[in-house]
Formats: C-alpha cells, structure tokens, sequence
C-alpha cells in the first residue's frame, strides 16, 4: 500500500493526513488514532457529532473550523482540491479498473457512529456484493469535503444534509439527495434536567451555547420567536464543538447544535440527563436531517448503478431497524475503536426515524424539500433564486420499493 500527504485534517492545526493511494481515504491506524482525538486520549465528551457541511460554505465569522474561508474562496478550495486528486492519480497508476463487480466508493459524513451501521451490515452480509457491487467505505481524509468529493467524481456517493445540498448547488456543486436517511432533526436545543429550563421561553437572560454555525444560530431565533423571545433575549456563546462539555460544567445555560438522539447520551453516561428541546417542536419545518448523495452525472449517466446501490442499502437499513446489535457489530467490526456502549443506545433512539411518518425508507417529497428551502430564505441560509427540485430525487427508491414488491408477490 502507497500512502501520501495530502490536504488539512478536519480540524486544521497544519496536520495532514495520510492517504492510501488504492482507496483515497485516511490509513486505518491515522484514522484510529484522530478517534482518540488529538490529544492521544480517548475523550467523547470533545468529540464533534457529525454536522452540516454547510458551516464550511455559510456566510460570516462565526465559522470557528476555517474562520478564513469566505464566498470567494469556496471555489479556490475545490479547484485545490480537485489539483490534489490529480496528483494522487499519477502516483497510482495502477490502481483497479472498473471490472464487475462495479467499485463504488462511499464516503461517511464523519467518524462511524449509528446512522453509518446499516451500511456497514448491508456489506457484510453481502446485499452490495448481491448487486455485482464492491463498495469502499470510508472516512475521507477532510469530512468537510463530502460535497465536494462527490461533485467532483472523488467519491460515487456520499452521506450530506439537506441544508448542505441546497446550498450546495446554490454554489454550482453537481449534487444531489438520492434518498432520505434520517427522516426528521437531529438537532436540539439541550440543558441540564435539574435547571427547569425545558422551554425556549424559559431561556430569557440566559447563556446558549453553539457551535458557531449561521444555520444553528437560525435555528434558535426560530424556536425562540415561536414561544415569545427573540435572539435578543438570550446571549450566545461560541464553544465550538465541545458542546456537552460547556453545558455540563455549567460555562452555559443551554446548548443549540448537539444531536439528541447522541450528544445527549454522552451527557447522561456522564451522570448529567438532560432536557430535550427538538427543533420541530418550536416552529422550524422538518427536514431531512441526513441524506445519501451522488452526482448530478452519476445519476443522470448511470442510473442502473445508482439503483442497485440504493437497493442493497435499504436492505441494510431495513435488516439494521430489525437487529440493532448486528448492525452495530459489523461497523465495530470495521471500527473497533468506536464506542459500542454509545452507539447501541444512539441505534435505539435513532432507528424509528428512518422510516417515521414516511411511506416507506428513503422517501423524500417535494413538499418537505421546498418548505424547508423557504425557511431557509426566509432565515437568510439560501439564495431565493436556489433551484430545489433538482435538488433531489425520489425515483431510485421508488423503483427499488417497487421491485421488493415484485419479489414478493412472486
């Protein structure tokens, strides 16, 4: 295996990650270790939930990952990015052609957690191989580049957020949602139990901590218009990512950015249960909190290879709803690093909505894609002229739904 220095870590810091030329992604020992964190120690209470790209592409100088990158300098990034790949190709010459099976690559939205254990069992149990597939798996090197990776034909599919996409192609990235993963919010406004804060209009006066994303500051002034405050009534607090860490040493009153169905398991494994405001509840329109992604001309050039992906990956999913345990298993398999306790609790709360209030897993409509993008222009999140229908497709779930239901009645 030949391994090469390319690009910034997802942290910054001037480290750079290593590359494995066969696969393009971090080598497992590099990957294993950025686990443990960058102190060398494993500490989950410092370690970011997977979250929107979009804090990388949203406007203003709360951006505390690349407080640098501005609007002009987006593209320069992808045109670096793309330079890199390049060089990466001529130093692997010999990589594997595209003989059956078809070689997928499938890059994570960030470091394995429950939401990628379906994918991980639909591979060991053999539903991608079934469909003539051989499908890498994989952490990129820098998660923020998702989008990216798939626009510009690093990476087949990808796991991204609805808020990413639309922005996204709002900047001429080639993307799109293929299907729905989760189908409601993950984000939540947090505080402690015990502080009778359960309300955003108990909030008034009080410190909220975030991550300093614009998406999640919108969030709030949504949820808190809609029981009678405004963002004036609250004081915000940049932490970055060390979100539970802030709100249970008490350095904040309430956090905004932290998953519920994860972040608020670390906390309560740390002896502090927490309250639970979800974003829906107060006035935001649901969304699709993760979804899988591929390229405009993937879908538009490959259709029949978008389909079988899509196929095998229900299976997974639908196997993952019924046996936790083995979903979670096959991606410790590959993994052994990840937190098994937390990730089967996170499996329990996160399962029942990948399919809630859907017809059936991975659908997506119109009316949820284009509420939510007036919300979003209506916050300042997204240009009114962003096109949303191209945005997403629902026909490769559609059709893979369709053919179960052939099977059997066959």
């Amino acid at each position: 295996m030949t391994c090469i220095k390319v690009g910034h870590g997802p942290h910054g810091g001037g480290r750079l990650p290593i590359i494995d030329c066969e696969t393009g992604s971090p080598c497992r020992t590099a990957l294993r270790k950025a686990i443990r964190n960058k102190e060398g120690h494993r500490s989950m209470l410092n370690r970011p939930h997977p979250r929107p790209l979009s804090q990388y592409w949203e406007r203003g100088e709360a951006n505390t990952c690349h407080p640098e990158r501005s609007e002009g300098t987006r593209f320069g990034s992808l045109v670096l990015l793309l330079t890199a790949f390049a060089f990466v190709a001529a130093g692997c010459a010999e990589r594997i052609g595209t003989d059956d099976p078809d070689e997928v690559s499938m890059a994570l939205d960030w470091y394995p957690w429950a939401n990628h254990s379906p994918f991980f069992l639909a591979d060991e149990r053999g539903y991608f191989a079934d469909e003539d597939l051989d499908v890498d798996i994989h952490v990129p090197a820098n998660p923020e580049d998702v989008l990216m990776l798939i626009g510009s034909g690093r990476d087949t599919f990808g796991i991204s957020y609805q808020t990413a996409v639309l922005q996204a192609r709002a900047e001429d990235i080639p993307v799109q949602s293929v299907a729905a993963l989760v189908q409601y919010p993950l984000n939540s406004i947090m505080t402690l139990e015990d502080s009778g804060l359960d309300r955003p209009g108990d909030l008034e006066g009080k410190q909220i901590g975030y991550p300093g994303i614009p998406s999640n500051e919108a969030l709030l002034e949504t949820m808190l218009e809609s029981d009678g405050l405004t963002l004036d009534d609250v004081e915000l607090v940049n932490v970055g990512f060390n979100l539970v860490q802030a709100l249970i040493s008490e350095q904040v009153d309430a956090i905004i950015g932290a998953y519920w169905v994860h972040e608020s398991i670390l906390a309560e494994n740390e002896g502090f249960p927490v309250n639970i405001m979800r974003v829906e509840d107060w006035g935001v329109p649901i969304y699709y909190e993760l979804v899988l992604v591929a390229s405009d001309e993937t879908v538009e050039e490959d259709p029949e290879l978008v389909e079988r992906f899509v196929r095998a990956m229900r299976q997974g999913y639908v196997d993952a709803m019924e046996d936790h345990d083995a979903a979670t298993d096959a991606m410790i398999e590959e993994y052994p690093d990840t937190d098994r306790d937390l990730e089967a609790d996170s499996i329990v709360m996160l399962s029942p909505l990948w399919t809630e209030g859907a017809d059936y897993f991975g659908q997506q409509t119109s009316e949820r894609w284009n509420e939510y993008a007036e919300w979003m222009i209506e916050r300042g999140l997204l240009d009114p002229d962003a096109g949303v229908e191209e945005a997403f497709t629902d026909e490769f779930v559609q059709s893979a739904v369709e053919a179960e239901e052939q099977e059997d009645d066959s």
